[in-house]
């Protein structure tokens, strides 16, 4: 599967939110902090240090959601990272907040 650029237009449009969430790797369960910048029920857009690494999959836990969604890294600029999700799971138990 090809990958778009971030400015290609996209089929389904993504409200604009700014929401704090957590990347939680499976390498010894470590956390990144990041923001949510836009987001819908396919995938959303995450903001994070252009100098941090993340896998290509994660779980990115939205605390406001209370949800745990698996996502796949579809593209990444700078400090913008375009995900995809593929479903969810429910709040992990090793997670602080």
């Amino acid at each position: 599967m090809e990958t778009p650029p971030p400015d290609a237009p996209r089929r389904v449009h993504r409200p604009r939110v700014l929401k704090g969430a957590t990347i939680i790797t499976s390498f010894q369960n470590s956390e990144i902090s990041c923001s949510l910048r836009n987001q819908h029920s396919e995938g959303a857009e995450l903001r994070l240090a252009a100098d941090i690494q993340i896998p290509a999959r994660f779980l990115l836990y939205v605390p406001v959601d209370g949800i745990a969604y698996k996502a796949v890294v579809r593209w990444r600029k700078n400090d913008r990272v375009g995900v995809e999700f593929e479903g969810t799971e429910p709040k992990p138990k090793f997670h602080y907040g």
